[in-house]
């Protein structure tokens, strides 16, 4: 079974497409907290010194992160699995570029990219498909251009199946990863990590965050 039809990719779209507008309204601000919006602002930093080359949002949802990035005068585009949250995207971002795709299989040429974000995006990538996510990232980025993680996390990897969200009927995985199981897959994909940043949970939040920043040597 290639990637393109797995039923975890699957699972996902219809998911999201079910609850695409009522996410986006729930969630207005992709970075509400001060520690995630320096980072994502160290990224756009990494990346620019690095050259010019297009940065690719992955799991951009609603399109606001991809925003931040274009504000912050990075070119960037967003690829998200759900076509809802493209339309979405689409009708709020319109000067910006976003299409359906998978982390798992970029329609992107090789050594094209100049940074990879993707935040919050991986959790519901499963345990036997992350490598190759991580080896379609190190196959898409230029070299020395930077990766940055945010997920959610905590001591003990751990993994929760929703049926419901706000009202709607769905059939989503989420997987809990510690830095230090990410840190192995990355370095497994040719990737070196540079930095790993931790923060408590904050606000409504249940778990803490981890942020990886890596590159392609």
């Amino acid at each position: 079974m290639s990637d393109s039809t797995a039923p975890f990719l699957r699972n996902t779209r219809s998911s999201y497409d079910a609850i695409a507008k009522d996410y986006a309204s729930r969630f207005p601000d992709g970075l509400p907290h001060p520690l995630d919006r320096q980072l994502v602002t160290a990224f756009a930093e990494l990346v620019t010194a690095n050259g010019p080359a297009p940065v690719a949002d992955l799991g951009s949802g609603p399109g606001y992160v991809t925003a931040r990035l274009h504000d912050l005068g990075v070119p960037a585009f967003g690829v998200d699995v759900s076509p809802a949250m493209v339309t979405l995207a689409r009708e709020a971002h319109p000067q910006l570029r976003f299409h359906v795709g998978s982390m798992t299989s970029l329609d992107l040429p090789d050594a094209t990219l100049g940074g990879i974000l993707a935040l919050y995006s991986t959790i519901h990538v499963p345990d036997d498909h992350l490598p190759t996510a991580f080896s379609e990232f190190r196959r898409t980025l230029s070299p020395g251009a930077p990766v940055l993680l945010a997920f959610q996390s905590g001591p003990e990897p751990g993994h929760l199946h929703l049926a419901e969200r706000f009202g709607h009927q769905i059939d989503l995985d989420y997987y809990w990863r510690t830095p230090e199981q990410v840190t192995a897959l990355l370095t497994g994909a040719g990737l070196e990590v540079v930095a790993t940043v931790l923060r408590e949970p904050d606000g409504e939040e249940t778990r803490g965050r981890a942020f990886l920043l890596a590159r392609k040597p």
